[in-house]
């Protein structure tokens, strides 16, 4: 096989130079599917009631990963098995009985404005695919078991939006004002009373220029968007991880600086281990290339010998995903996968497939993603302090036993 190009990703590059650098509702909100997990396990917050508890790991009342066996072929995960992560407690139920009146307010264009949903959906109207994904996905893979929940690949999906573009409303608005260098959201939960807001507060702030892919979203996988993903309206800006696609959303303001809200001065700040987060640190923007292997998953019964379709999914927030290479030795020899399903967009994943035939013994399978710039997904992980940012592809294989 010719020799793979360097890496090239300047988000990678700037990890690795950090690196080298050091529920009062009680049982009536609790869906029966919660009790039907295996003895010990969480059962699902009220929030998620709605979703399937066997195909979910429940690690506390404001997150829920998808399991690894879970994730289907067909390019879109279904909202039932979505994952979860919530900062702070969801607003109230009621929010989302008439979506249509949920009020947000823009700032930082020449005529800012005070709309609703209602407002906004004859603003315009854009669907896009893109991949959300939490920053720590694959945060249980890092030796030091860093503070957060330990997702292992299921802190991602691929998911499908509608709503209004940015840059149609903002066109609308008289356009940004001259100077302005971010785009900053703001989340609609309340802040707990006693609290300074800034402290706790879901108010991320990213460049500008991230306007031009972005919507205010009042619809996932093609129903109204339900409160465990920030319905009525969130924030969703395709290839950047999960905490700028801000839920519950209430203000966009176009501003000279970034935001002094905790979660961005110092909150998801890749960092060495050990070291407090400082805004001069890299911020959890862009996603890096990642993919993962998701059948065989490796924690169920060995899998028959003989013919077996290994398949998985990759995805990156930069260059699209030129291609996939499996390894069923765990990276001594490498494969060309092919691709399956519609290409839905460059921030979509692609669902990949490799047959092969397997005699009965152990395997540790893995994969690979492969960039239109050349960039080669790396095999380890970038250590930092918080576990951010994990596409190394070494710890996300998975062993297999066959029979």
């Amino acid at each position: 096989m010719e020799q793979m190009k360097p890496d090239v990703d300047v988000y990678r590059r700037r990890l690795l130079a950090v690196g080298a650098g050091g529920a009062a509702a009680g049982l009536a909100g609790w869906s029966p599917a919660s009790f039907a997990q295996a003895a010990g396990a969480k059962p699902l917050p009220p929030f998620a009631a709605f979703k399937d508890a066997s195909r979910l790991i429940v690690h506390s009342s404001k997150t829920l990963e998808t399991r690894r066996d879970a994730f289907g072929t067909s390019g879109i995960t279904d909202t039932d098995i979505l994952f979860a992560r919530n900062n702070l407690e969801t607003p109230d139920a009621s929010v989302t009985a008439n979506p249509d009146v949920w009020e947000i307010e823009i700032d930082g264009v020449t005529n800012p404005r005070k709309l609703n949903v209602g407002d906004l959906k004859r603003m315009g109207l854009a669907t896009v695919s893109t991949v959300l994904q939490c920053s720590g996905n694959g945060r249980g893979f890092f030796a030091h078991k860093t503070s957060g929940s330990q997702w292992k690949v299921g802190a991602a999906g691929n998911t499908l939006w509608s709503g209004v573009p940015m840059k149609a409303l903002v066109e609308e608005l008289g356009g940004v004002r001259g100077g302005m260098r971010y785009m900053t959201s703001t989340g609609g939960e309340t802040i707990p009373p006693g609290l300074d807001p800034k402290s706790v507060m879901v108010e991320r702030s990213v460049p500008w220029t991230a306007m031009e892919e972005a919507i205010l979203a009042w619809e996932l996988n093609g129903r109204p968007i339900p409160l465990a993903h920030g319905g009525p309206l969130r924030m969703i800006i395709p290839g950047y991880y999960g905490v700028n696609n801000v839920k519950y959303v209430k203000r966009v303001a176009f501003t000279v600086e970034e935001t002094n809200a905790h979660i961005q001065s110092a909150g998801y700040r890749v960092r060495p281990i050990g070291e407090k987060g400082a805004p001069t640190q890299p911020s959890m923007w862009e996603m890096n290339l990642k993919s993962f292997i998701t059948h065989p998953a490796g924690d169920s019964a060995p899998v028959r010998a003989g013919l077996v379709q290994v398949h998985g999914v990759a995805f990156s927030g930069g260059s699209p995903v030129n291609a996939v290479e499996v390894s069923i030795d765990g990276g001594k020899n490498w494969h060309a996968a092919r691709f399956i399903g519609p290409n839905l967009g460059r921030y979509a994943w692609r669902d990949f497939v490799l047959p092969v035939r397997l005699a009965p013994g152990s395997y540790v399978i893995t994969s690979r993603a492969i960039a239109d710039d050349g960039e080669v997904q790396p095999e380890l992980r970038v250590e930092n302090h918080r576990g951010y940012g994990h596409n190394g592809w070494r710890d996300h294989a998975v062993k297999v036993a066959v029979s």
